[in-house]
């Protein structure tokens, strides 16, 4: 079965705003925000969706209900929304809510990498995850294995929804570093990675149901 997932990053909230990590932690969505979930509504209110899903924060649930408010008052069928742990942001442990440049000095800065990027470029995108890990005095921080094995869990609790069809368009909203960690792993070389995709964006995703998840997606489109 082919499903054509709609990736939406939530709007920006406060956290995002003052440049601070947010992966499990919680911060409300600001005016801005707000209007970024009703420009992706905008842009998506031409699609029936036949499932929508999103991670159990109230920066991706106040998102998705916009965006499925527009898509209701186009005409659409309005879907039920499955808000789950599954589909949370990277979970940073003792740096949730810090400045994002300190934490990732203090995740890279042992490995002579002094910035998030830089450690991407050196060591690749799973050691921002494992020395993130390695730098939480309490190793709450989750691993590039711990996260990719939740992930996949999500993905799995779609393909496993016995009322979508081939074909159908699925809603999820998302969240930044997710969206970025997909890209990077099935994107392929051509896709530009070199901004982050910004809130309110949205990704397209093939995803193949039948294929083990290393297979499964295709970016058709990323931070549009």
């Amino acid at each position: 079965m082919m499903l054509h997932l709609h990736l939406v990053r939530h709007g920006q909230t406060t956290f995002n705003r003052y440049n601070r990590l947010q992966g499990w932690c919680n911060a409300p969505l600001t005016e801005s925000g707000l209007a970024d979930a009703d420009k992706a509504g905008s842009k998506l209110a031409g699609y029936d969706f036949a499932a929508a899903y999103c991670s159990d924060t109230t920066r991706a649930e106040i998102t998705a209900r916009r965006i499925l408010d527009i898509n209701e008052h186009a005409g659409h069928a309005r879907p039920e929304l499955v808000a789950d742990m599954h589909f949370r942001e990277q979970n940073y442990g003792y740096f949730e809510g810090q400045d994002m440049s300190l934490a990732w000095t203090a995740a890279g800065g042992p490995h002579g990498a002094k910035s998030y990027n830089d450690i991407v470029a050196k060591f690749g995108l799973a050691a921002t995850r494992d020395f993130l890990k390695e730098a939480d005095p309490f190793h709450d921080a989750e691993s590039d294995e711990e996260y990719w094995h939740r992930v996949e869990g999500a993905f799995a609790l779609i393909a496993s929804n016995p009322a979508l069809e081939d074909g159908d368009d699925v809603l999820q909203i998302s969240h930044g570093n997710t969206l970025l960690s997909l890209a990077h792993r099935f994107g392929g070389e051509g896709l530009d990675l070199s901004e982050r995709p910004a809130n309110g964006s949205v990704t397209d995703i093939d995803f193949d149901t039948t294929r083990p998840f290393g297979e499964a997606l295709t970016i058709v489109h990323y931070n549009r």
